[in-house]
C-alpha cells in the first residue's frame, strides 16, 4: 500500500538521525539551554533575517500553537482565525481549553481578508458582553494548501497594528509554502510581516518539532514559563536543537520542501490531463482532486488516500499529500493508476 494521505507518515530526514546518533552519548544541559538548540536558533534567526527575535522549540504543532495563543491573549480575549483553520478544526478544543475562544470567519480558498479582520473587530465595537479579539491567527500553507501573497500578508499585518491585534503565522508546512513556485514570499518577508510565527519540523523532514519565533518583544516576557506550564518544556531539549540545526544547515529545509512540491505539482499535471476535476486549486504539496466511488474503488487497491468531504452522492474530494521523502516510483504510480482510470 502506497500511502498518500498526509505528509509526516515517515521519520526523519537521514542527516537528522545521523546528528542524533553521533551525539547521542553527549552530556548536554537539559530543558533548550543546551549548544544545539543556540546553533539552531542562530540559524532560524539568520535563514528568516529576523536577529533580534526570540527562537523556542516545541514538540508538536498543536502545543506551539496554545502555547503561542495563551502566552498572548487576556482570559477576555479571543483569536480571529478562518473557518477551516487548524485551531478551529482539527485541534479538539485546544485553544479553549486554555480558556479562550476561536473567533471563526468565513474562508475563500482557506483564507481570511485585513478587511474581514477589521469588520470582525468593528463588530465587537469594545462590547464587553462579547469576547474581544486579541489576535489574527493565519496558517501558511492553510489547510487547504493555498498561499497568502506577499500584499495580502501586509494588508493583514498593517491591520492587525493598526488595531492592536497580535498576527500569528501557523508555519506547520511552512518549507512547502515557501518553496510553491507559486509563492511571492521571502523567508525575510514572512519575519517582518508578523508578530509570532512557527516553523514547522513535524511535517517538514523532523522526527518532531516545531519553532517558534517571537518578533514582538511583549510576547516574549516569560514565554518559557508558559512553556513548562503548558507540558512543552523538553527535559532533553537538545534533541529539538539538533534537529533543527541540520534542517537550517546550507538550506536544507528547503531543498526537501521543494522537492514535495514538486512531487505534488506532477501530480496536479497528471490529474487535470485526466480531465479529474480539483476541489481547491493548490500550489502546494496538497492536491484535492474529486474522484468518482468507482475511481475510488480502484485507486483504494494501491493507494491510501484522505477523504476530504463529499461532493456529492457519488464523488468525494481527496487529499494527495506529498512528503520531503515521497520516493519518485511512489508519485509514477499514482500517476499511471490515474491515467488509467
Amino acid at each position: 500500500m502506497i500511502r498518500l494521505n498526509c505528509d509526516y507518515l515517515e521519520g526523519c530526514h537521514p542527516a537528522i538521525l545521523r546528528k542524533l546518533t553521533e551525539t547521542n552519548m553527549e552530556q548536554t544541559v537539559g530543558y533548550g539551554m543546551d549548544p544545539y538548540c543556540d546553533q539552531a536558533a542562530a540559524l532560524l534567526r539568520e535563514t528568516f533575517a529576523c536577529p533580534e527575535a526570540a527562537v523556542h522549540f516545541l514538540v508538536g504543532g498543536t502545543q506551539a500553537n496554545t502555547t503561542v495563543i495563551a502566552a498572548a491573549l487576556r482570559p477576555y480575549e479571543g483569536v480571529l482565525c478562518a473557518e477551516t483553520g487548524h485551531i478551529n478544526v482539527h485541534e479538539t478544543g485546544a485553544i479553549e481549553s486554555s480558556g479562550h475562544k476561536c473567533l471563526a470567519l468565513p474562508h475563500k480558498n482557506g483564507k481570511i481578508t485585513a478587511e474581514q479582520v477589521a469588520a470582525a473587530v468593528a463588530a465587537q465595537g469594545n462590547d464587553e458582553h462579547i469576547v474581544k479579539p486579541g489576535m489574527v491567527y493565519i496558517s501558511l500553507s492553510t489547510e487547504l494548501g493555498t498561499l497568502y501573497t506577499l500584499s495580502e500578508l501586509q494588508a493583514m499585518y498593517r491591520t492587525c497594528q493598526q488595531l492592536g491585534l497580535y498576527l500569528f503565522i501557523d508555519g506547520a508546512r511552512l518549507g512547502y509554502a515557501l518553496t510553491a513556485p507559486a509563492c511571492d514570499l521571502t523567508p525575510a518577508d514572512l519575519a517582518k510581516c508578523c508578530d509570532v510565527f512557527t516553523v514547522g519540523g513535524t511535517k517538514v523532514g523532523a522526527l518532531f518539532g516545531e519553532a517558534v519565533i517571537i518578533n514582538h518583544p511583549e510576547l516574549n516576557r516569560n514565554f518559557r514559563y508558559m512553556i513548562k506550564q503548558r507540558g512543552g518544556m523538553l527535559a532533553k531539549g537538545r534533541l529539538l536543537g539538533i534537529q533543527f540545526a541540520a534542517l537550517m544547515e546550507d538550506g536544507l529545509y528547503f531543498t526537501i520542501a521543494r522537492k514535495a512540491v514538486e512531487q505534488a505539482l506532477r501530480i496536479r499535471e497528471a490529474l487535470m490531463n485526466k480531465g479529474i476535476p480539483l476541489f481547491i486549486d493548490s500550489p502546494t504539496n496538497q492536491q484535492y482532486p474529486i474522484f468518482t466511488k468507482a475511481q475510488l474503488a480502484v485507486l483504494s487497491q494501491q493507494f491510501d488516500l484522505a477523504l476530504w468531504e463529499p461532493v456529492d452522492a457519488d464523488r468525494d474530494a481527496m487529499r494527495v499529500c506529498t512528503s520531503w521523502a515521497t520516493p519518485d516510483e511512489y508519485v509514477d504510480a499514482f500517476i499511471a493508476a490515474v491515467e488509467g482510470l
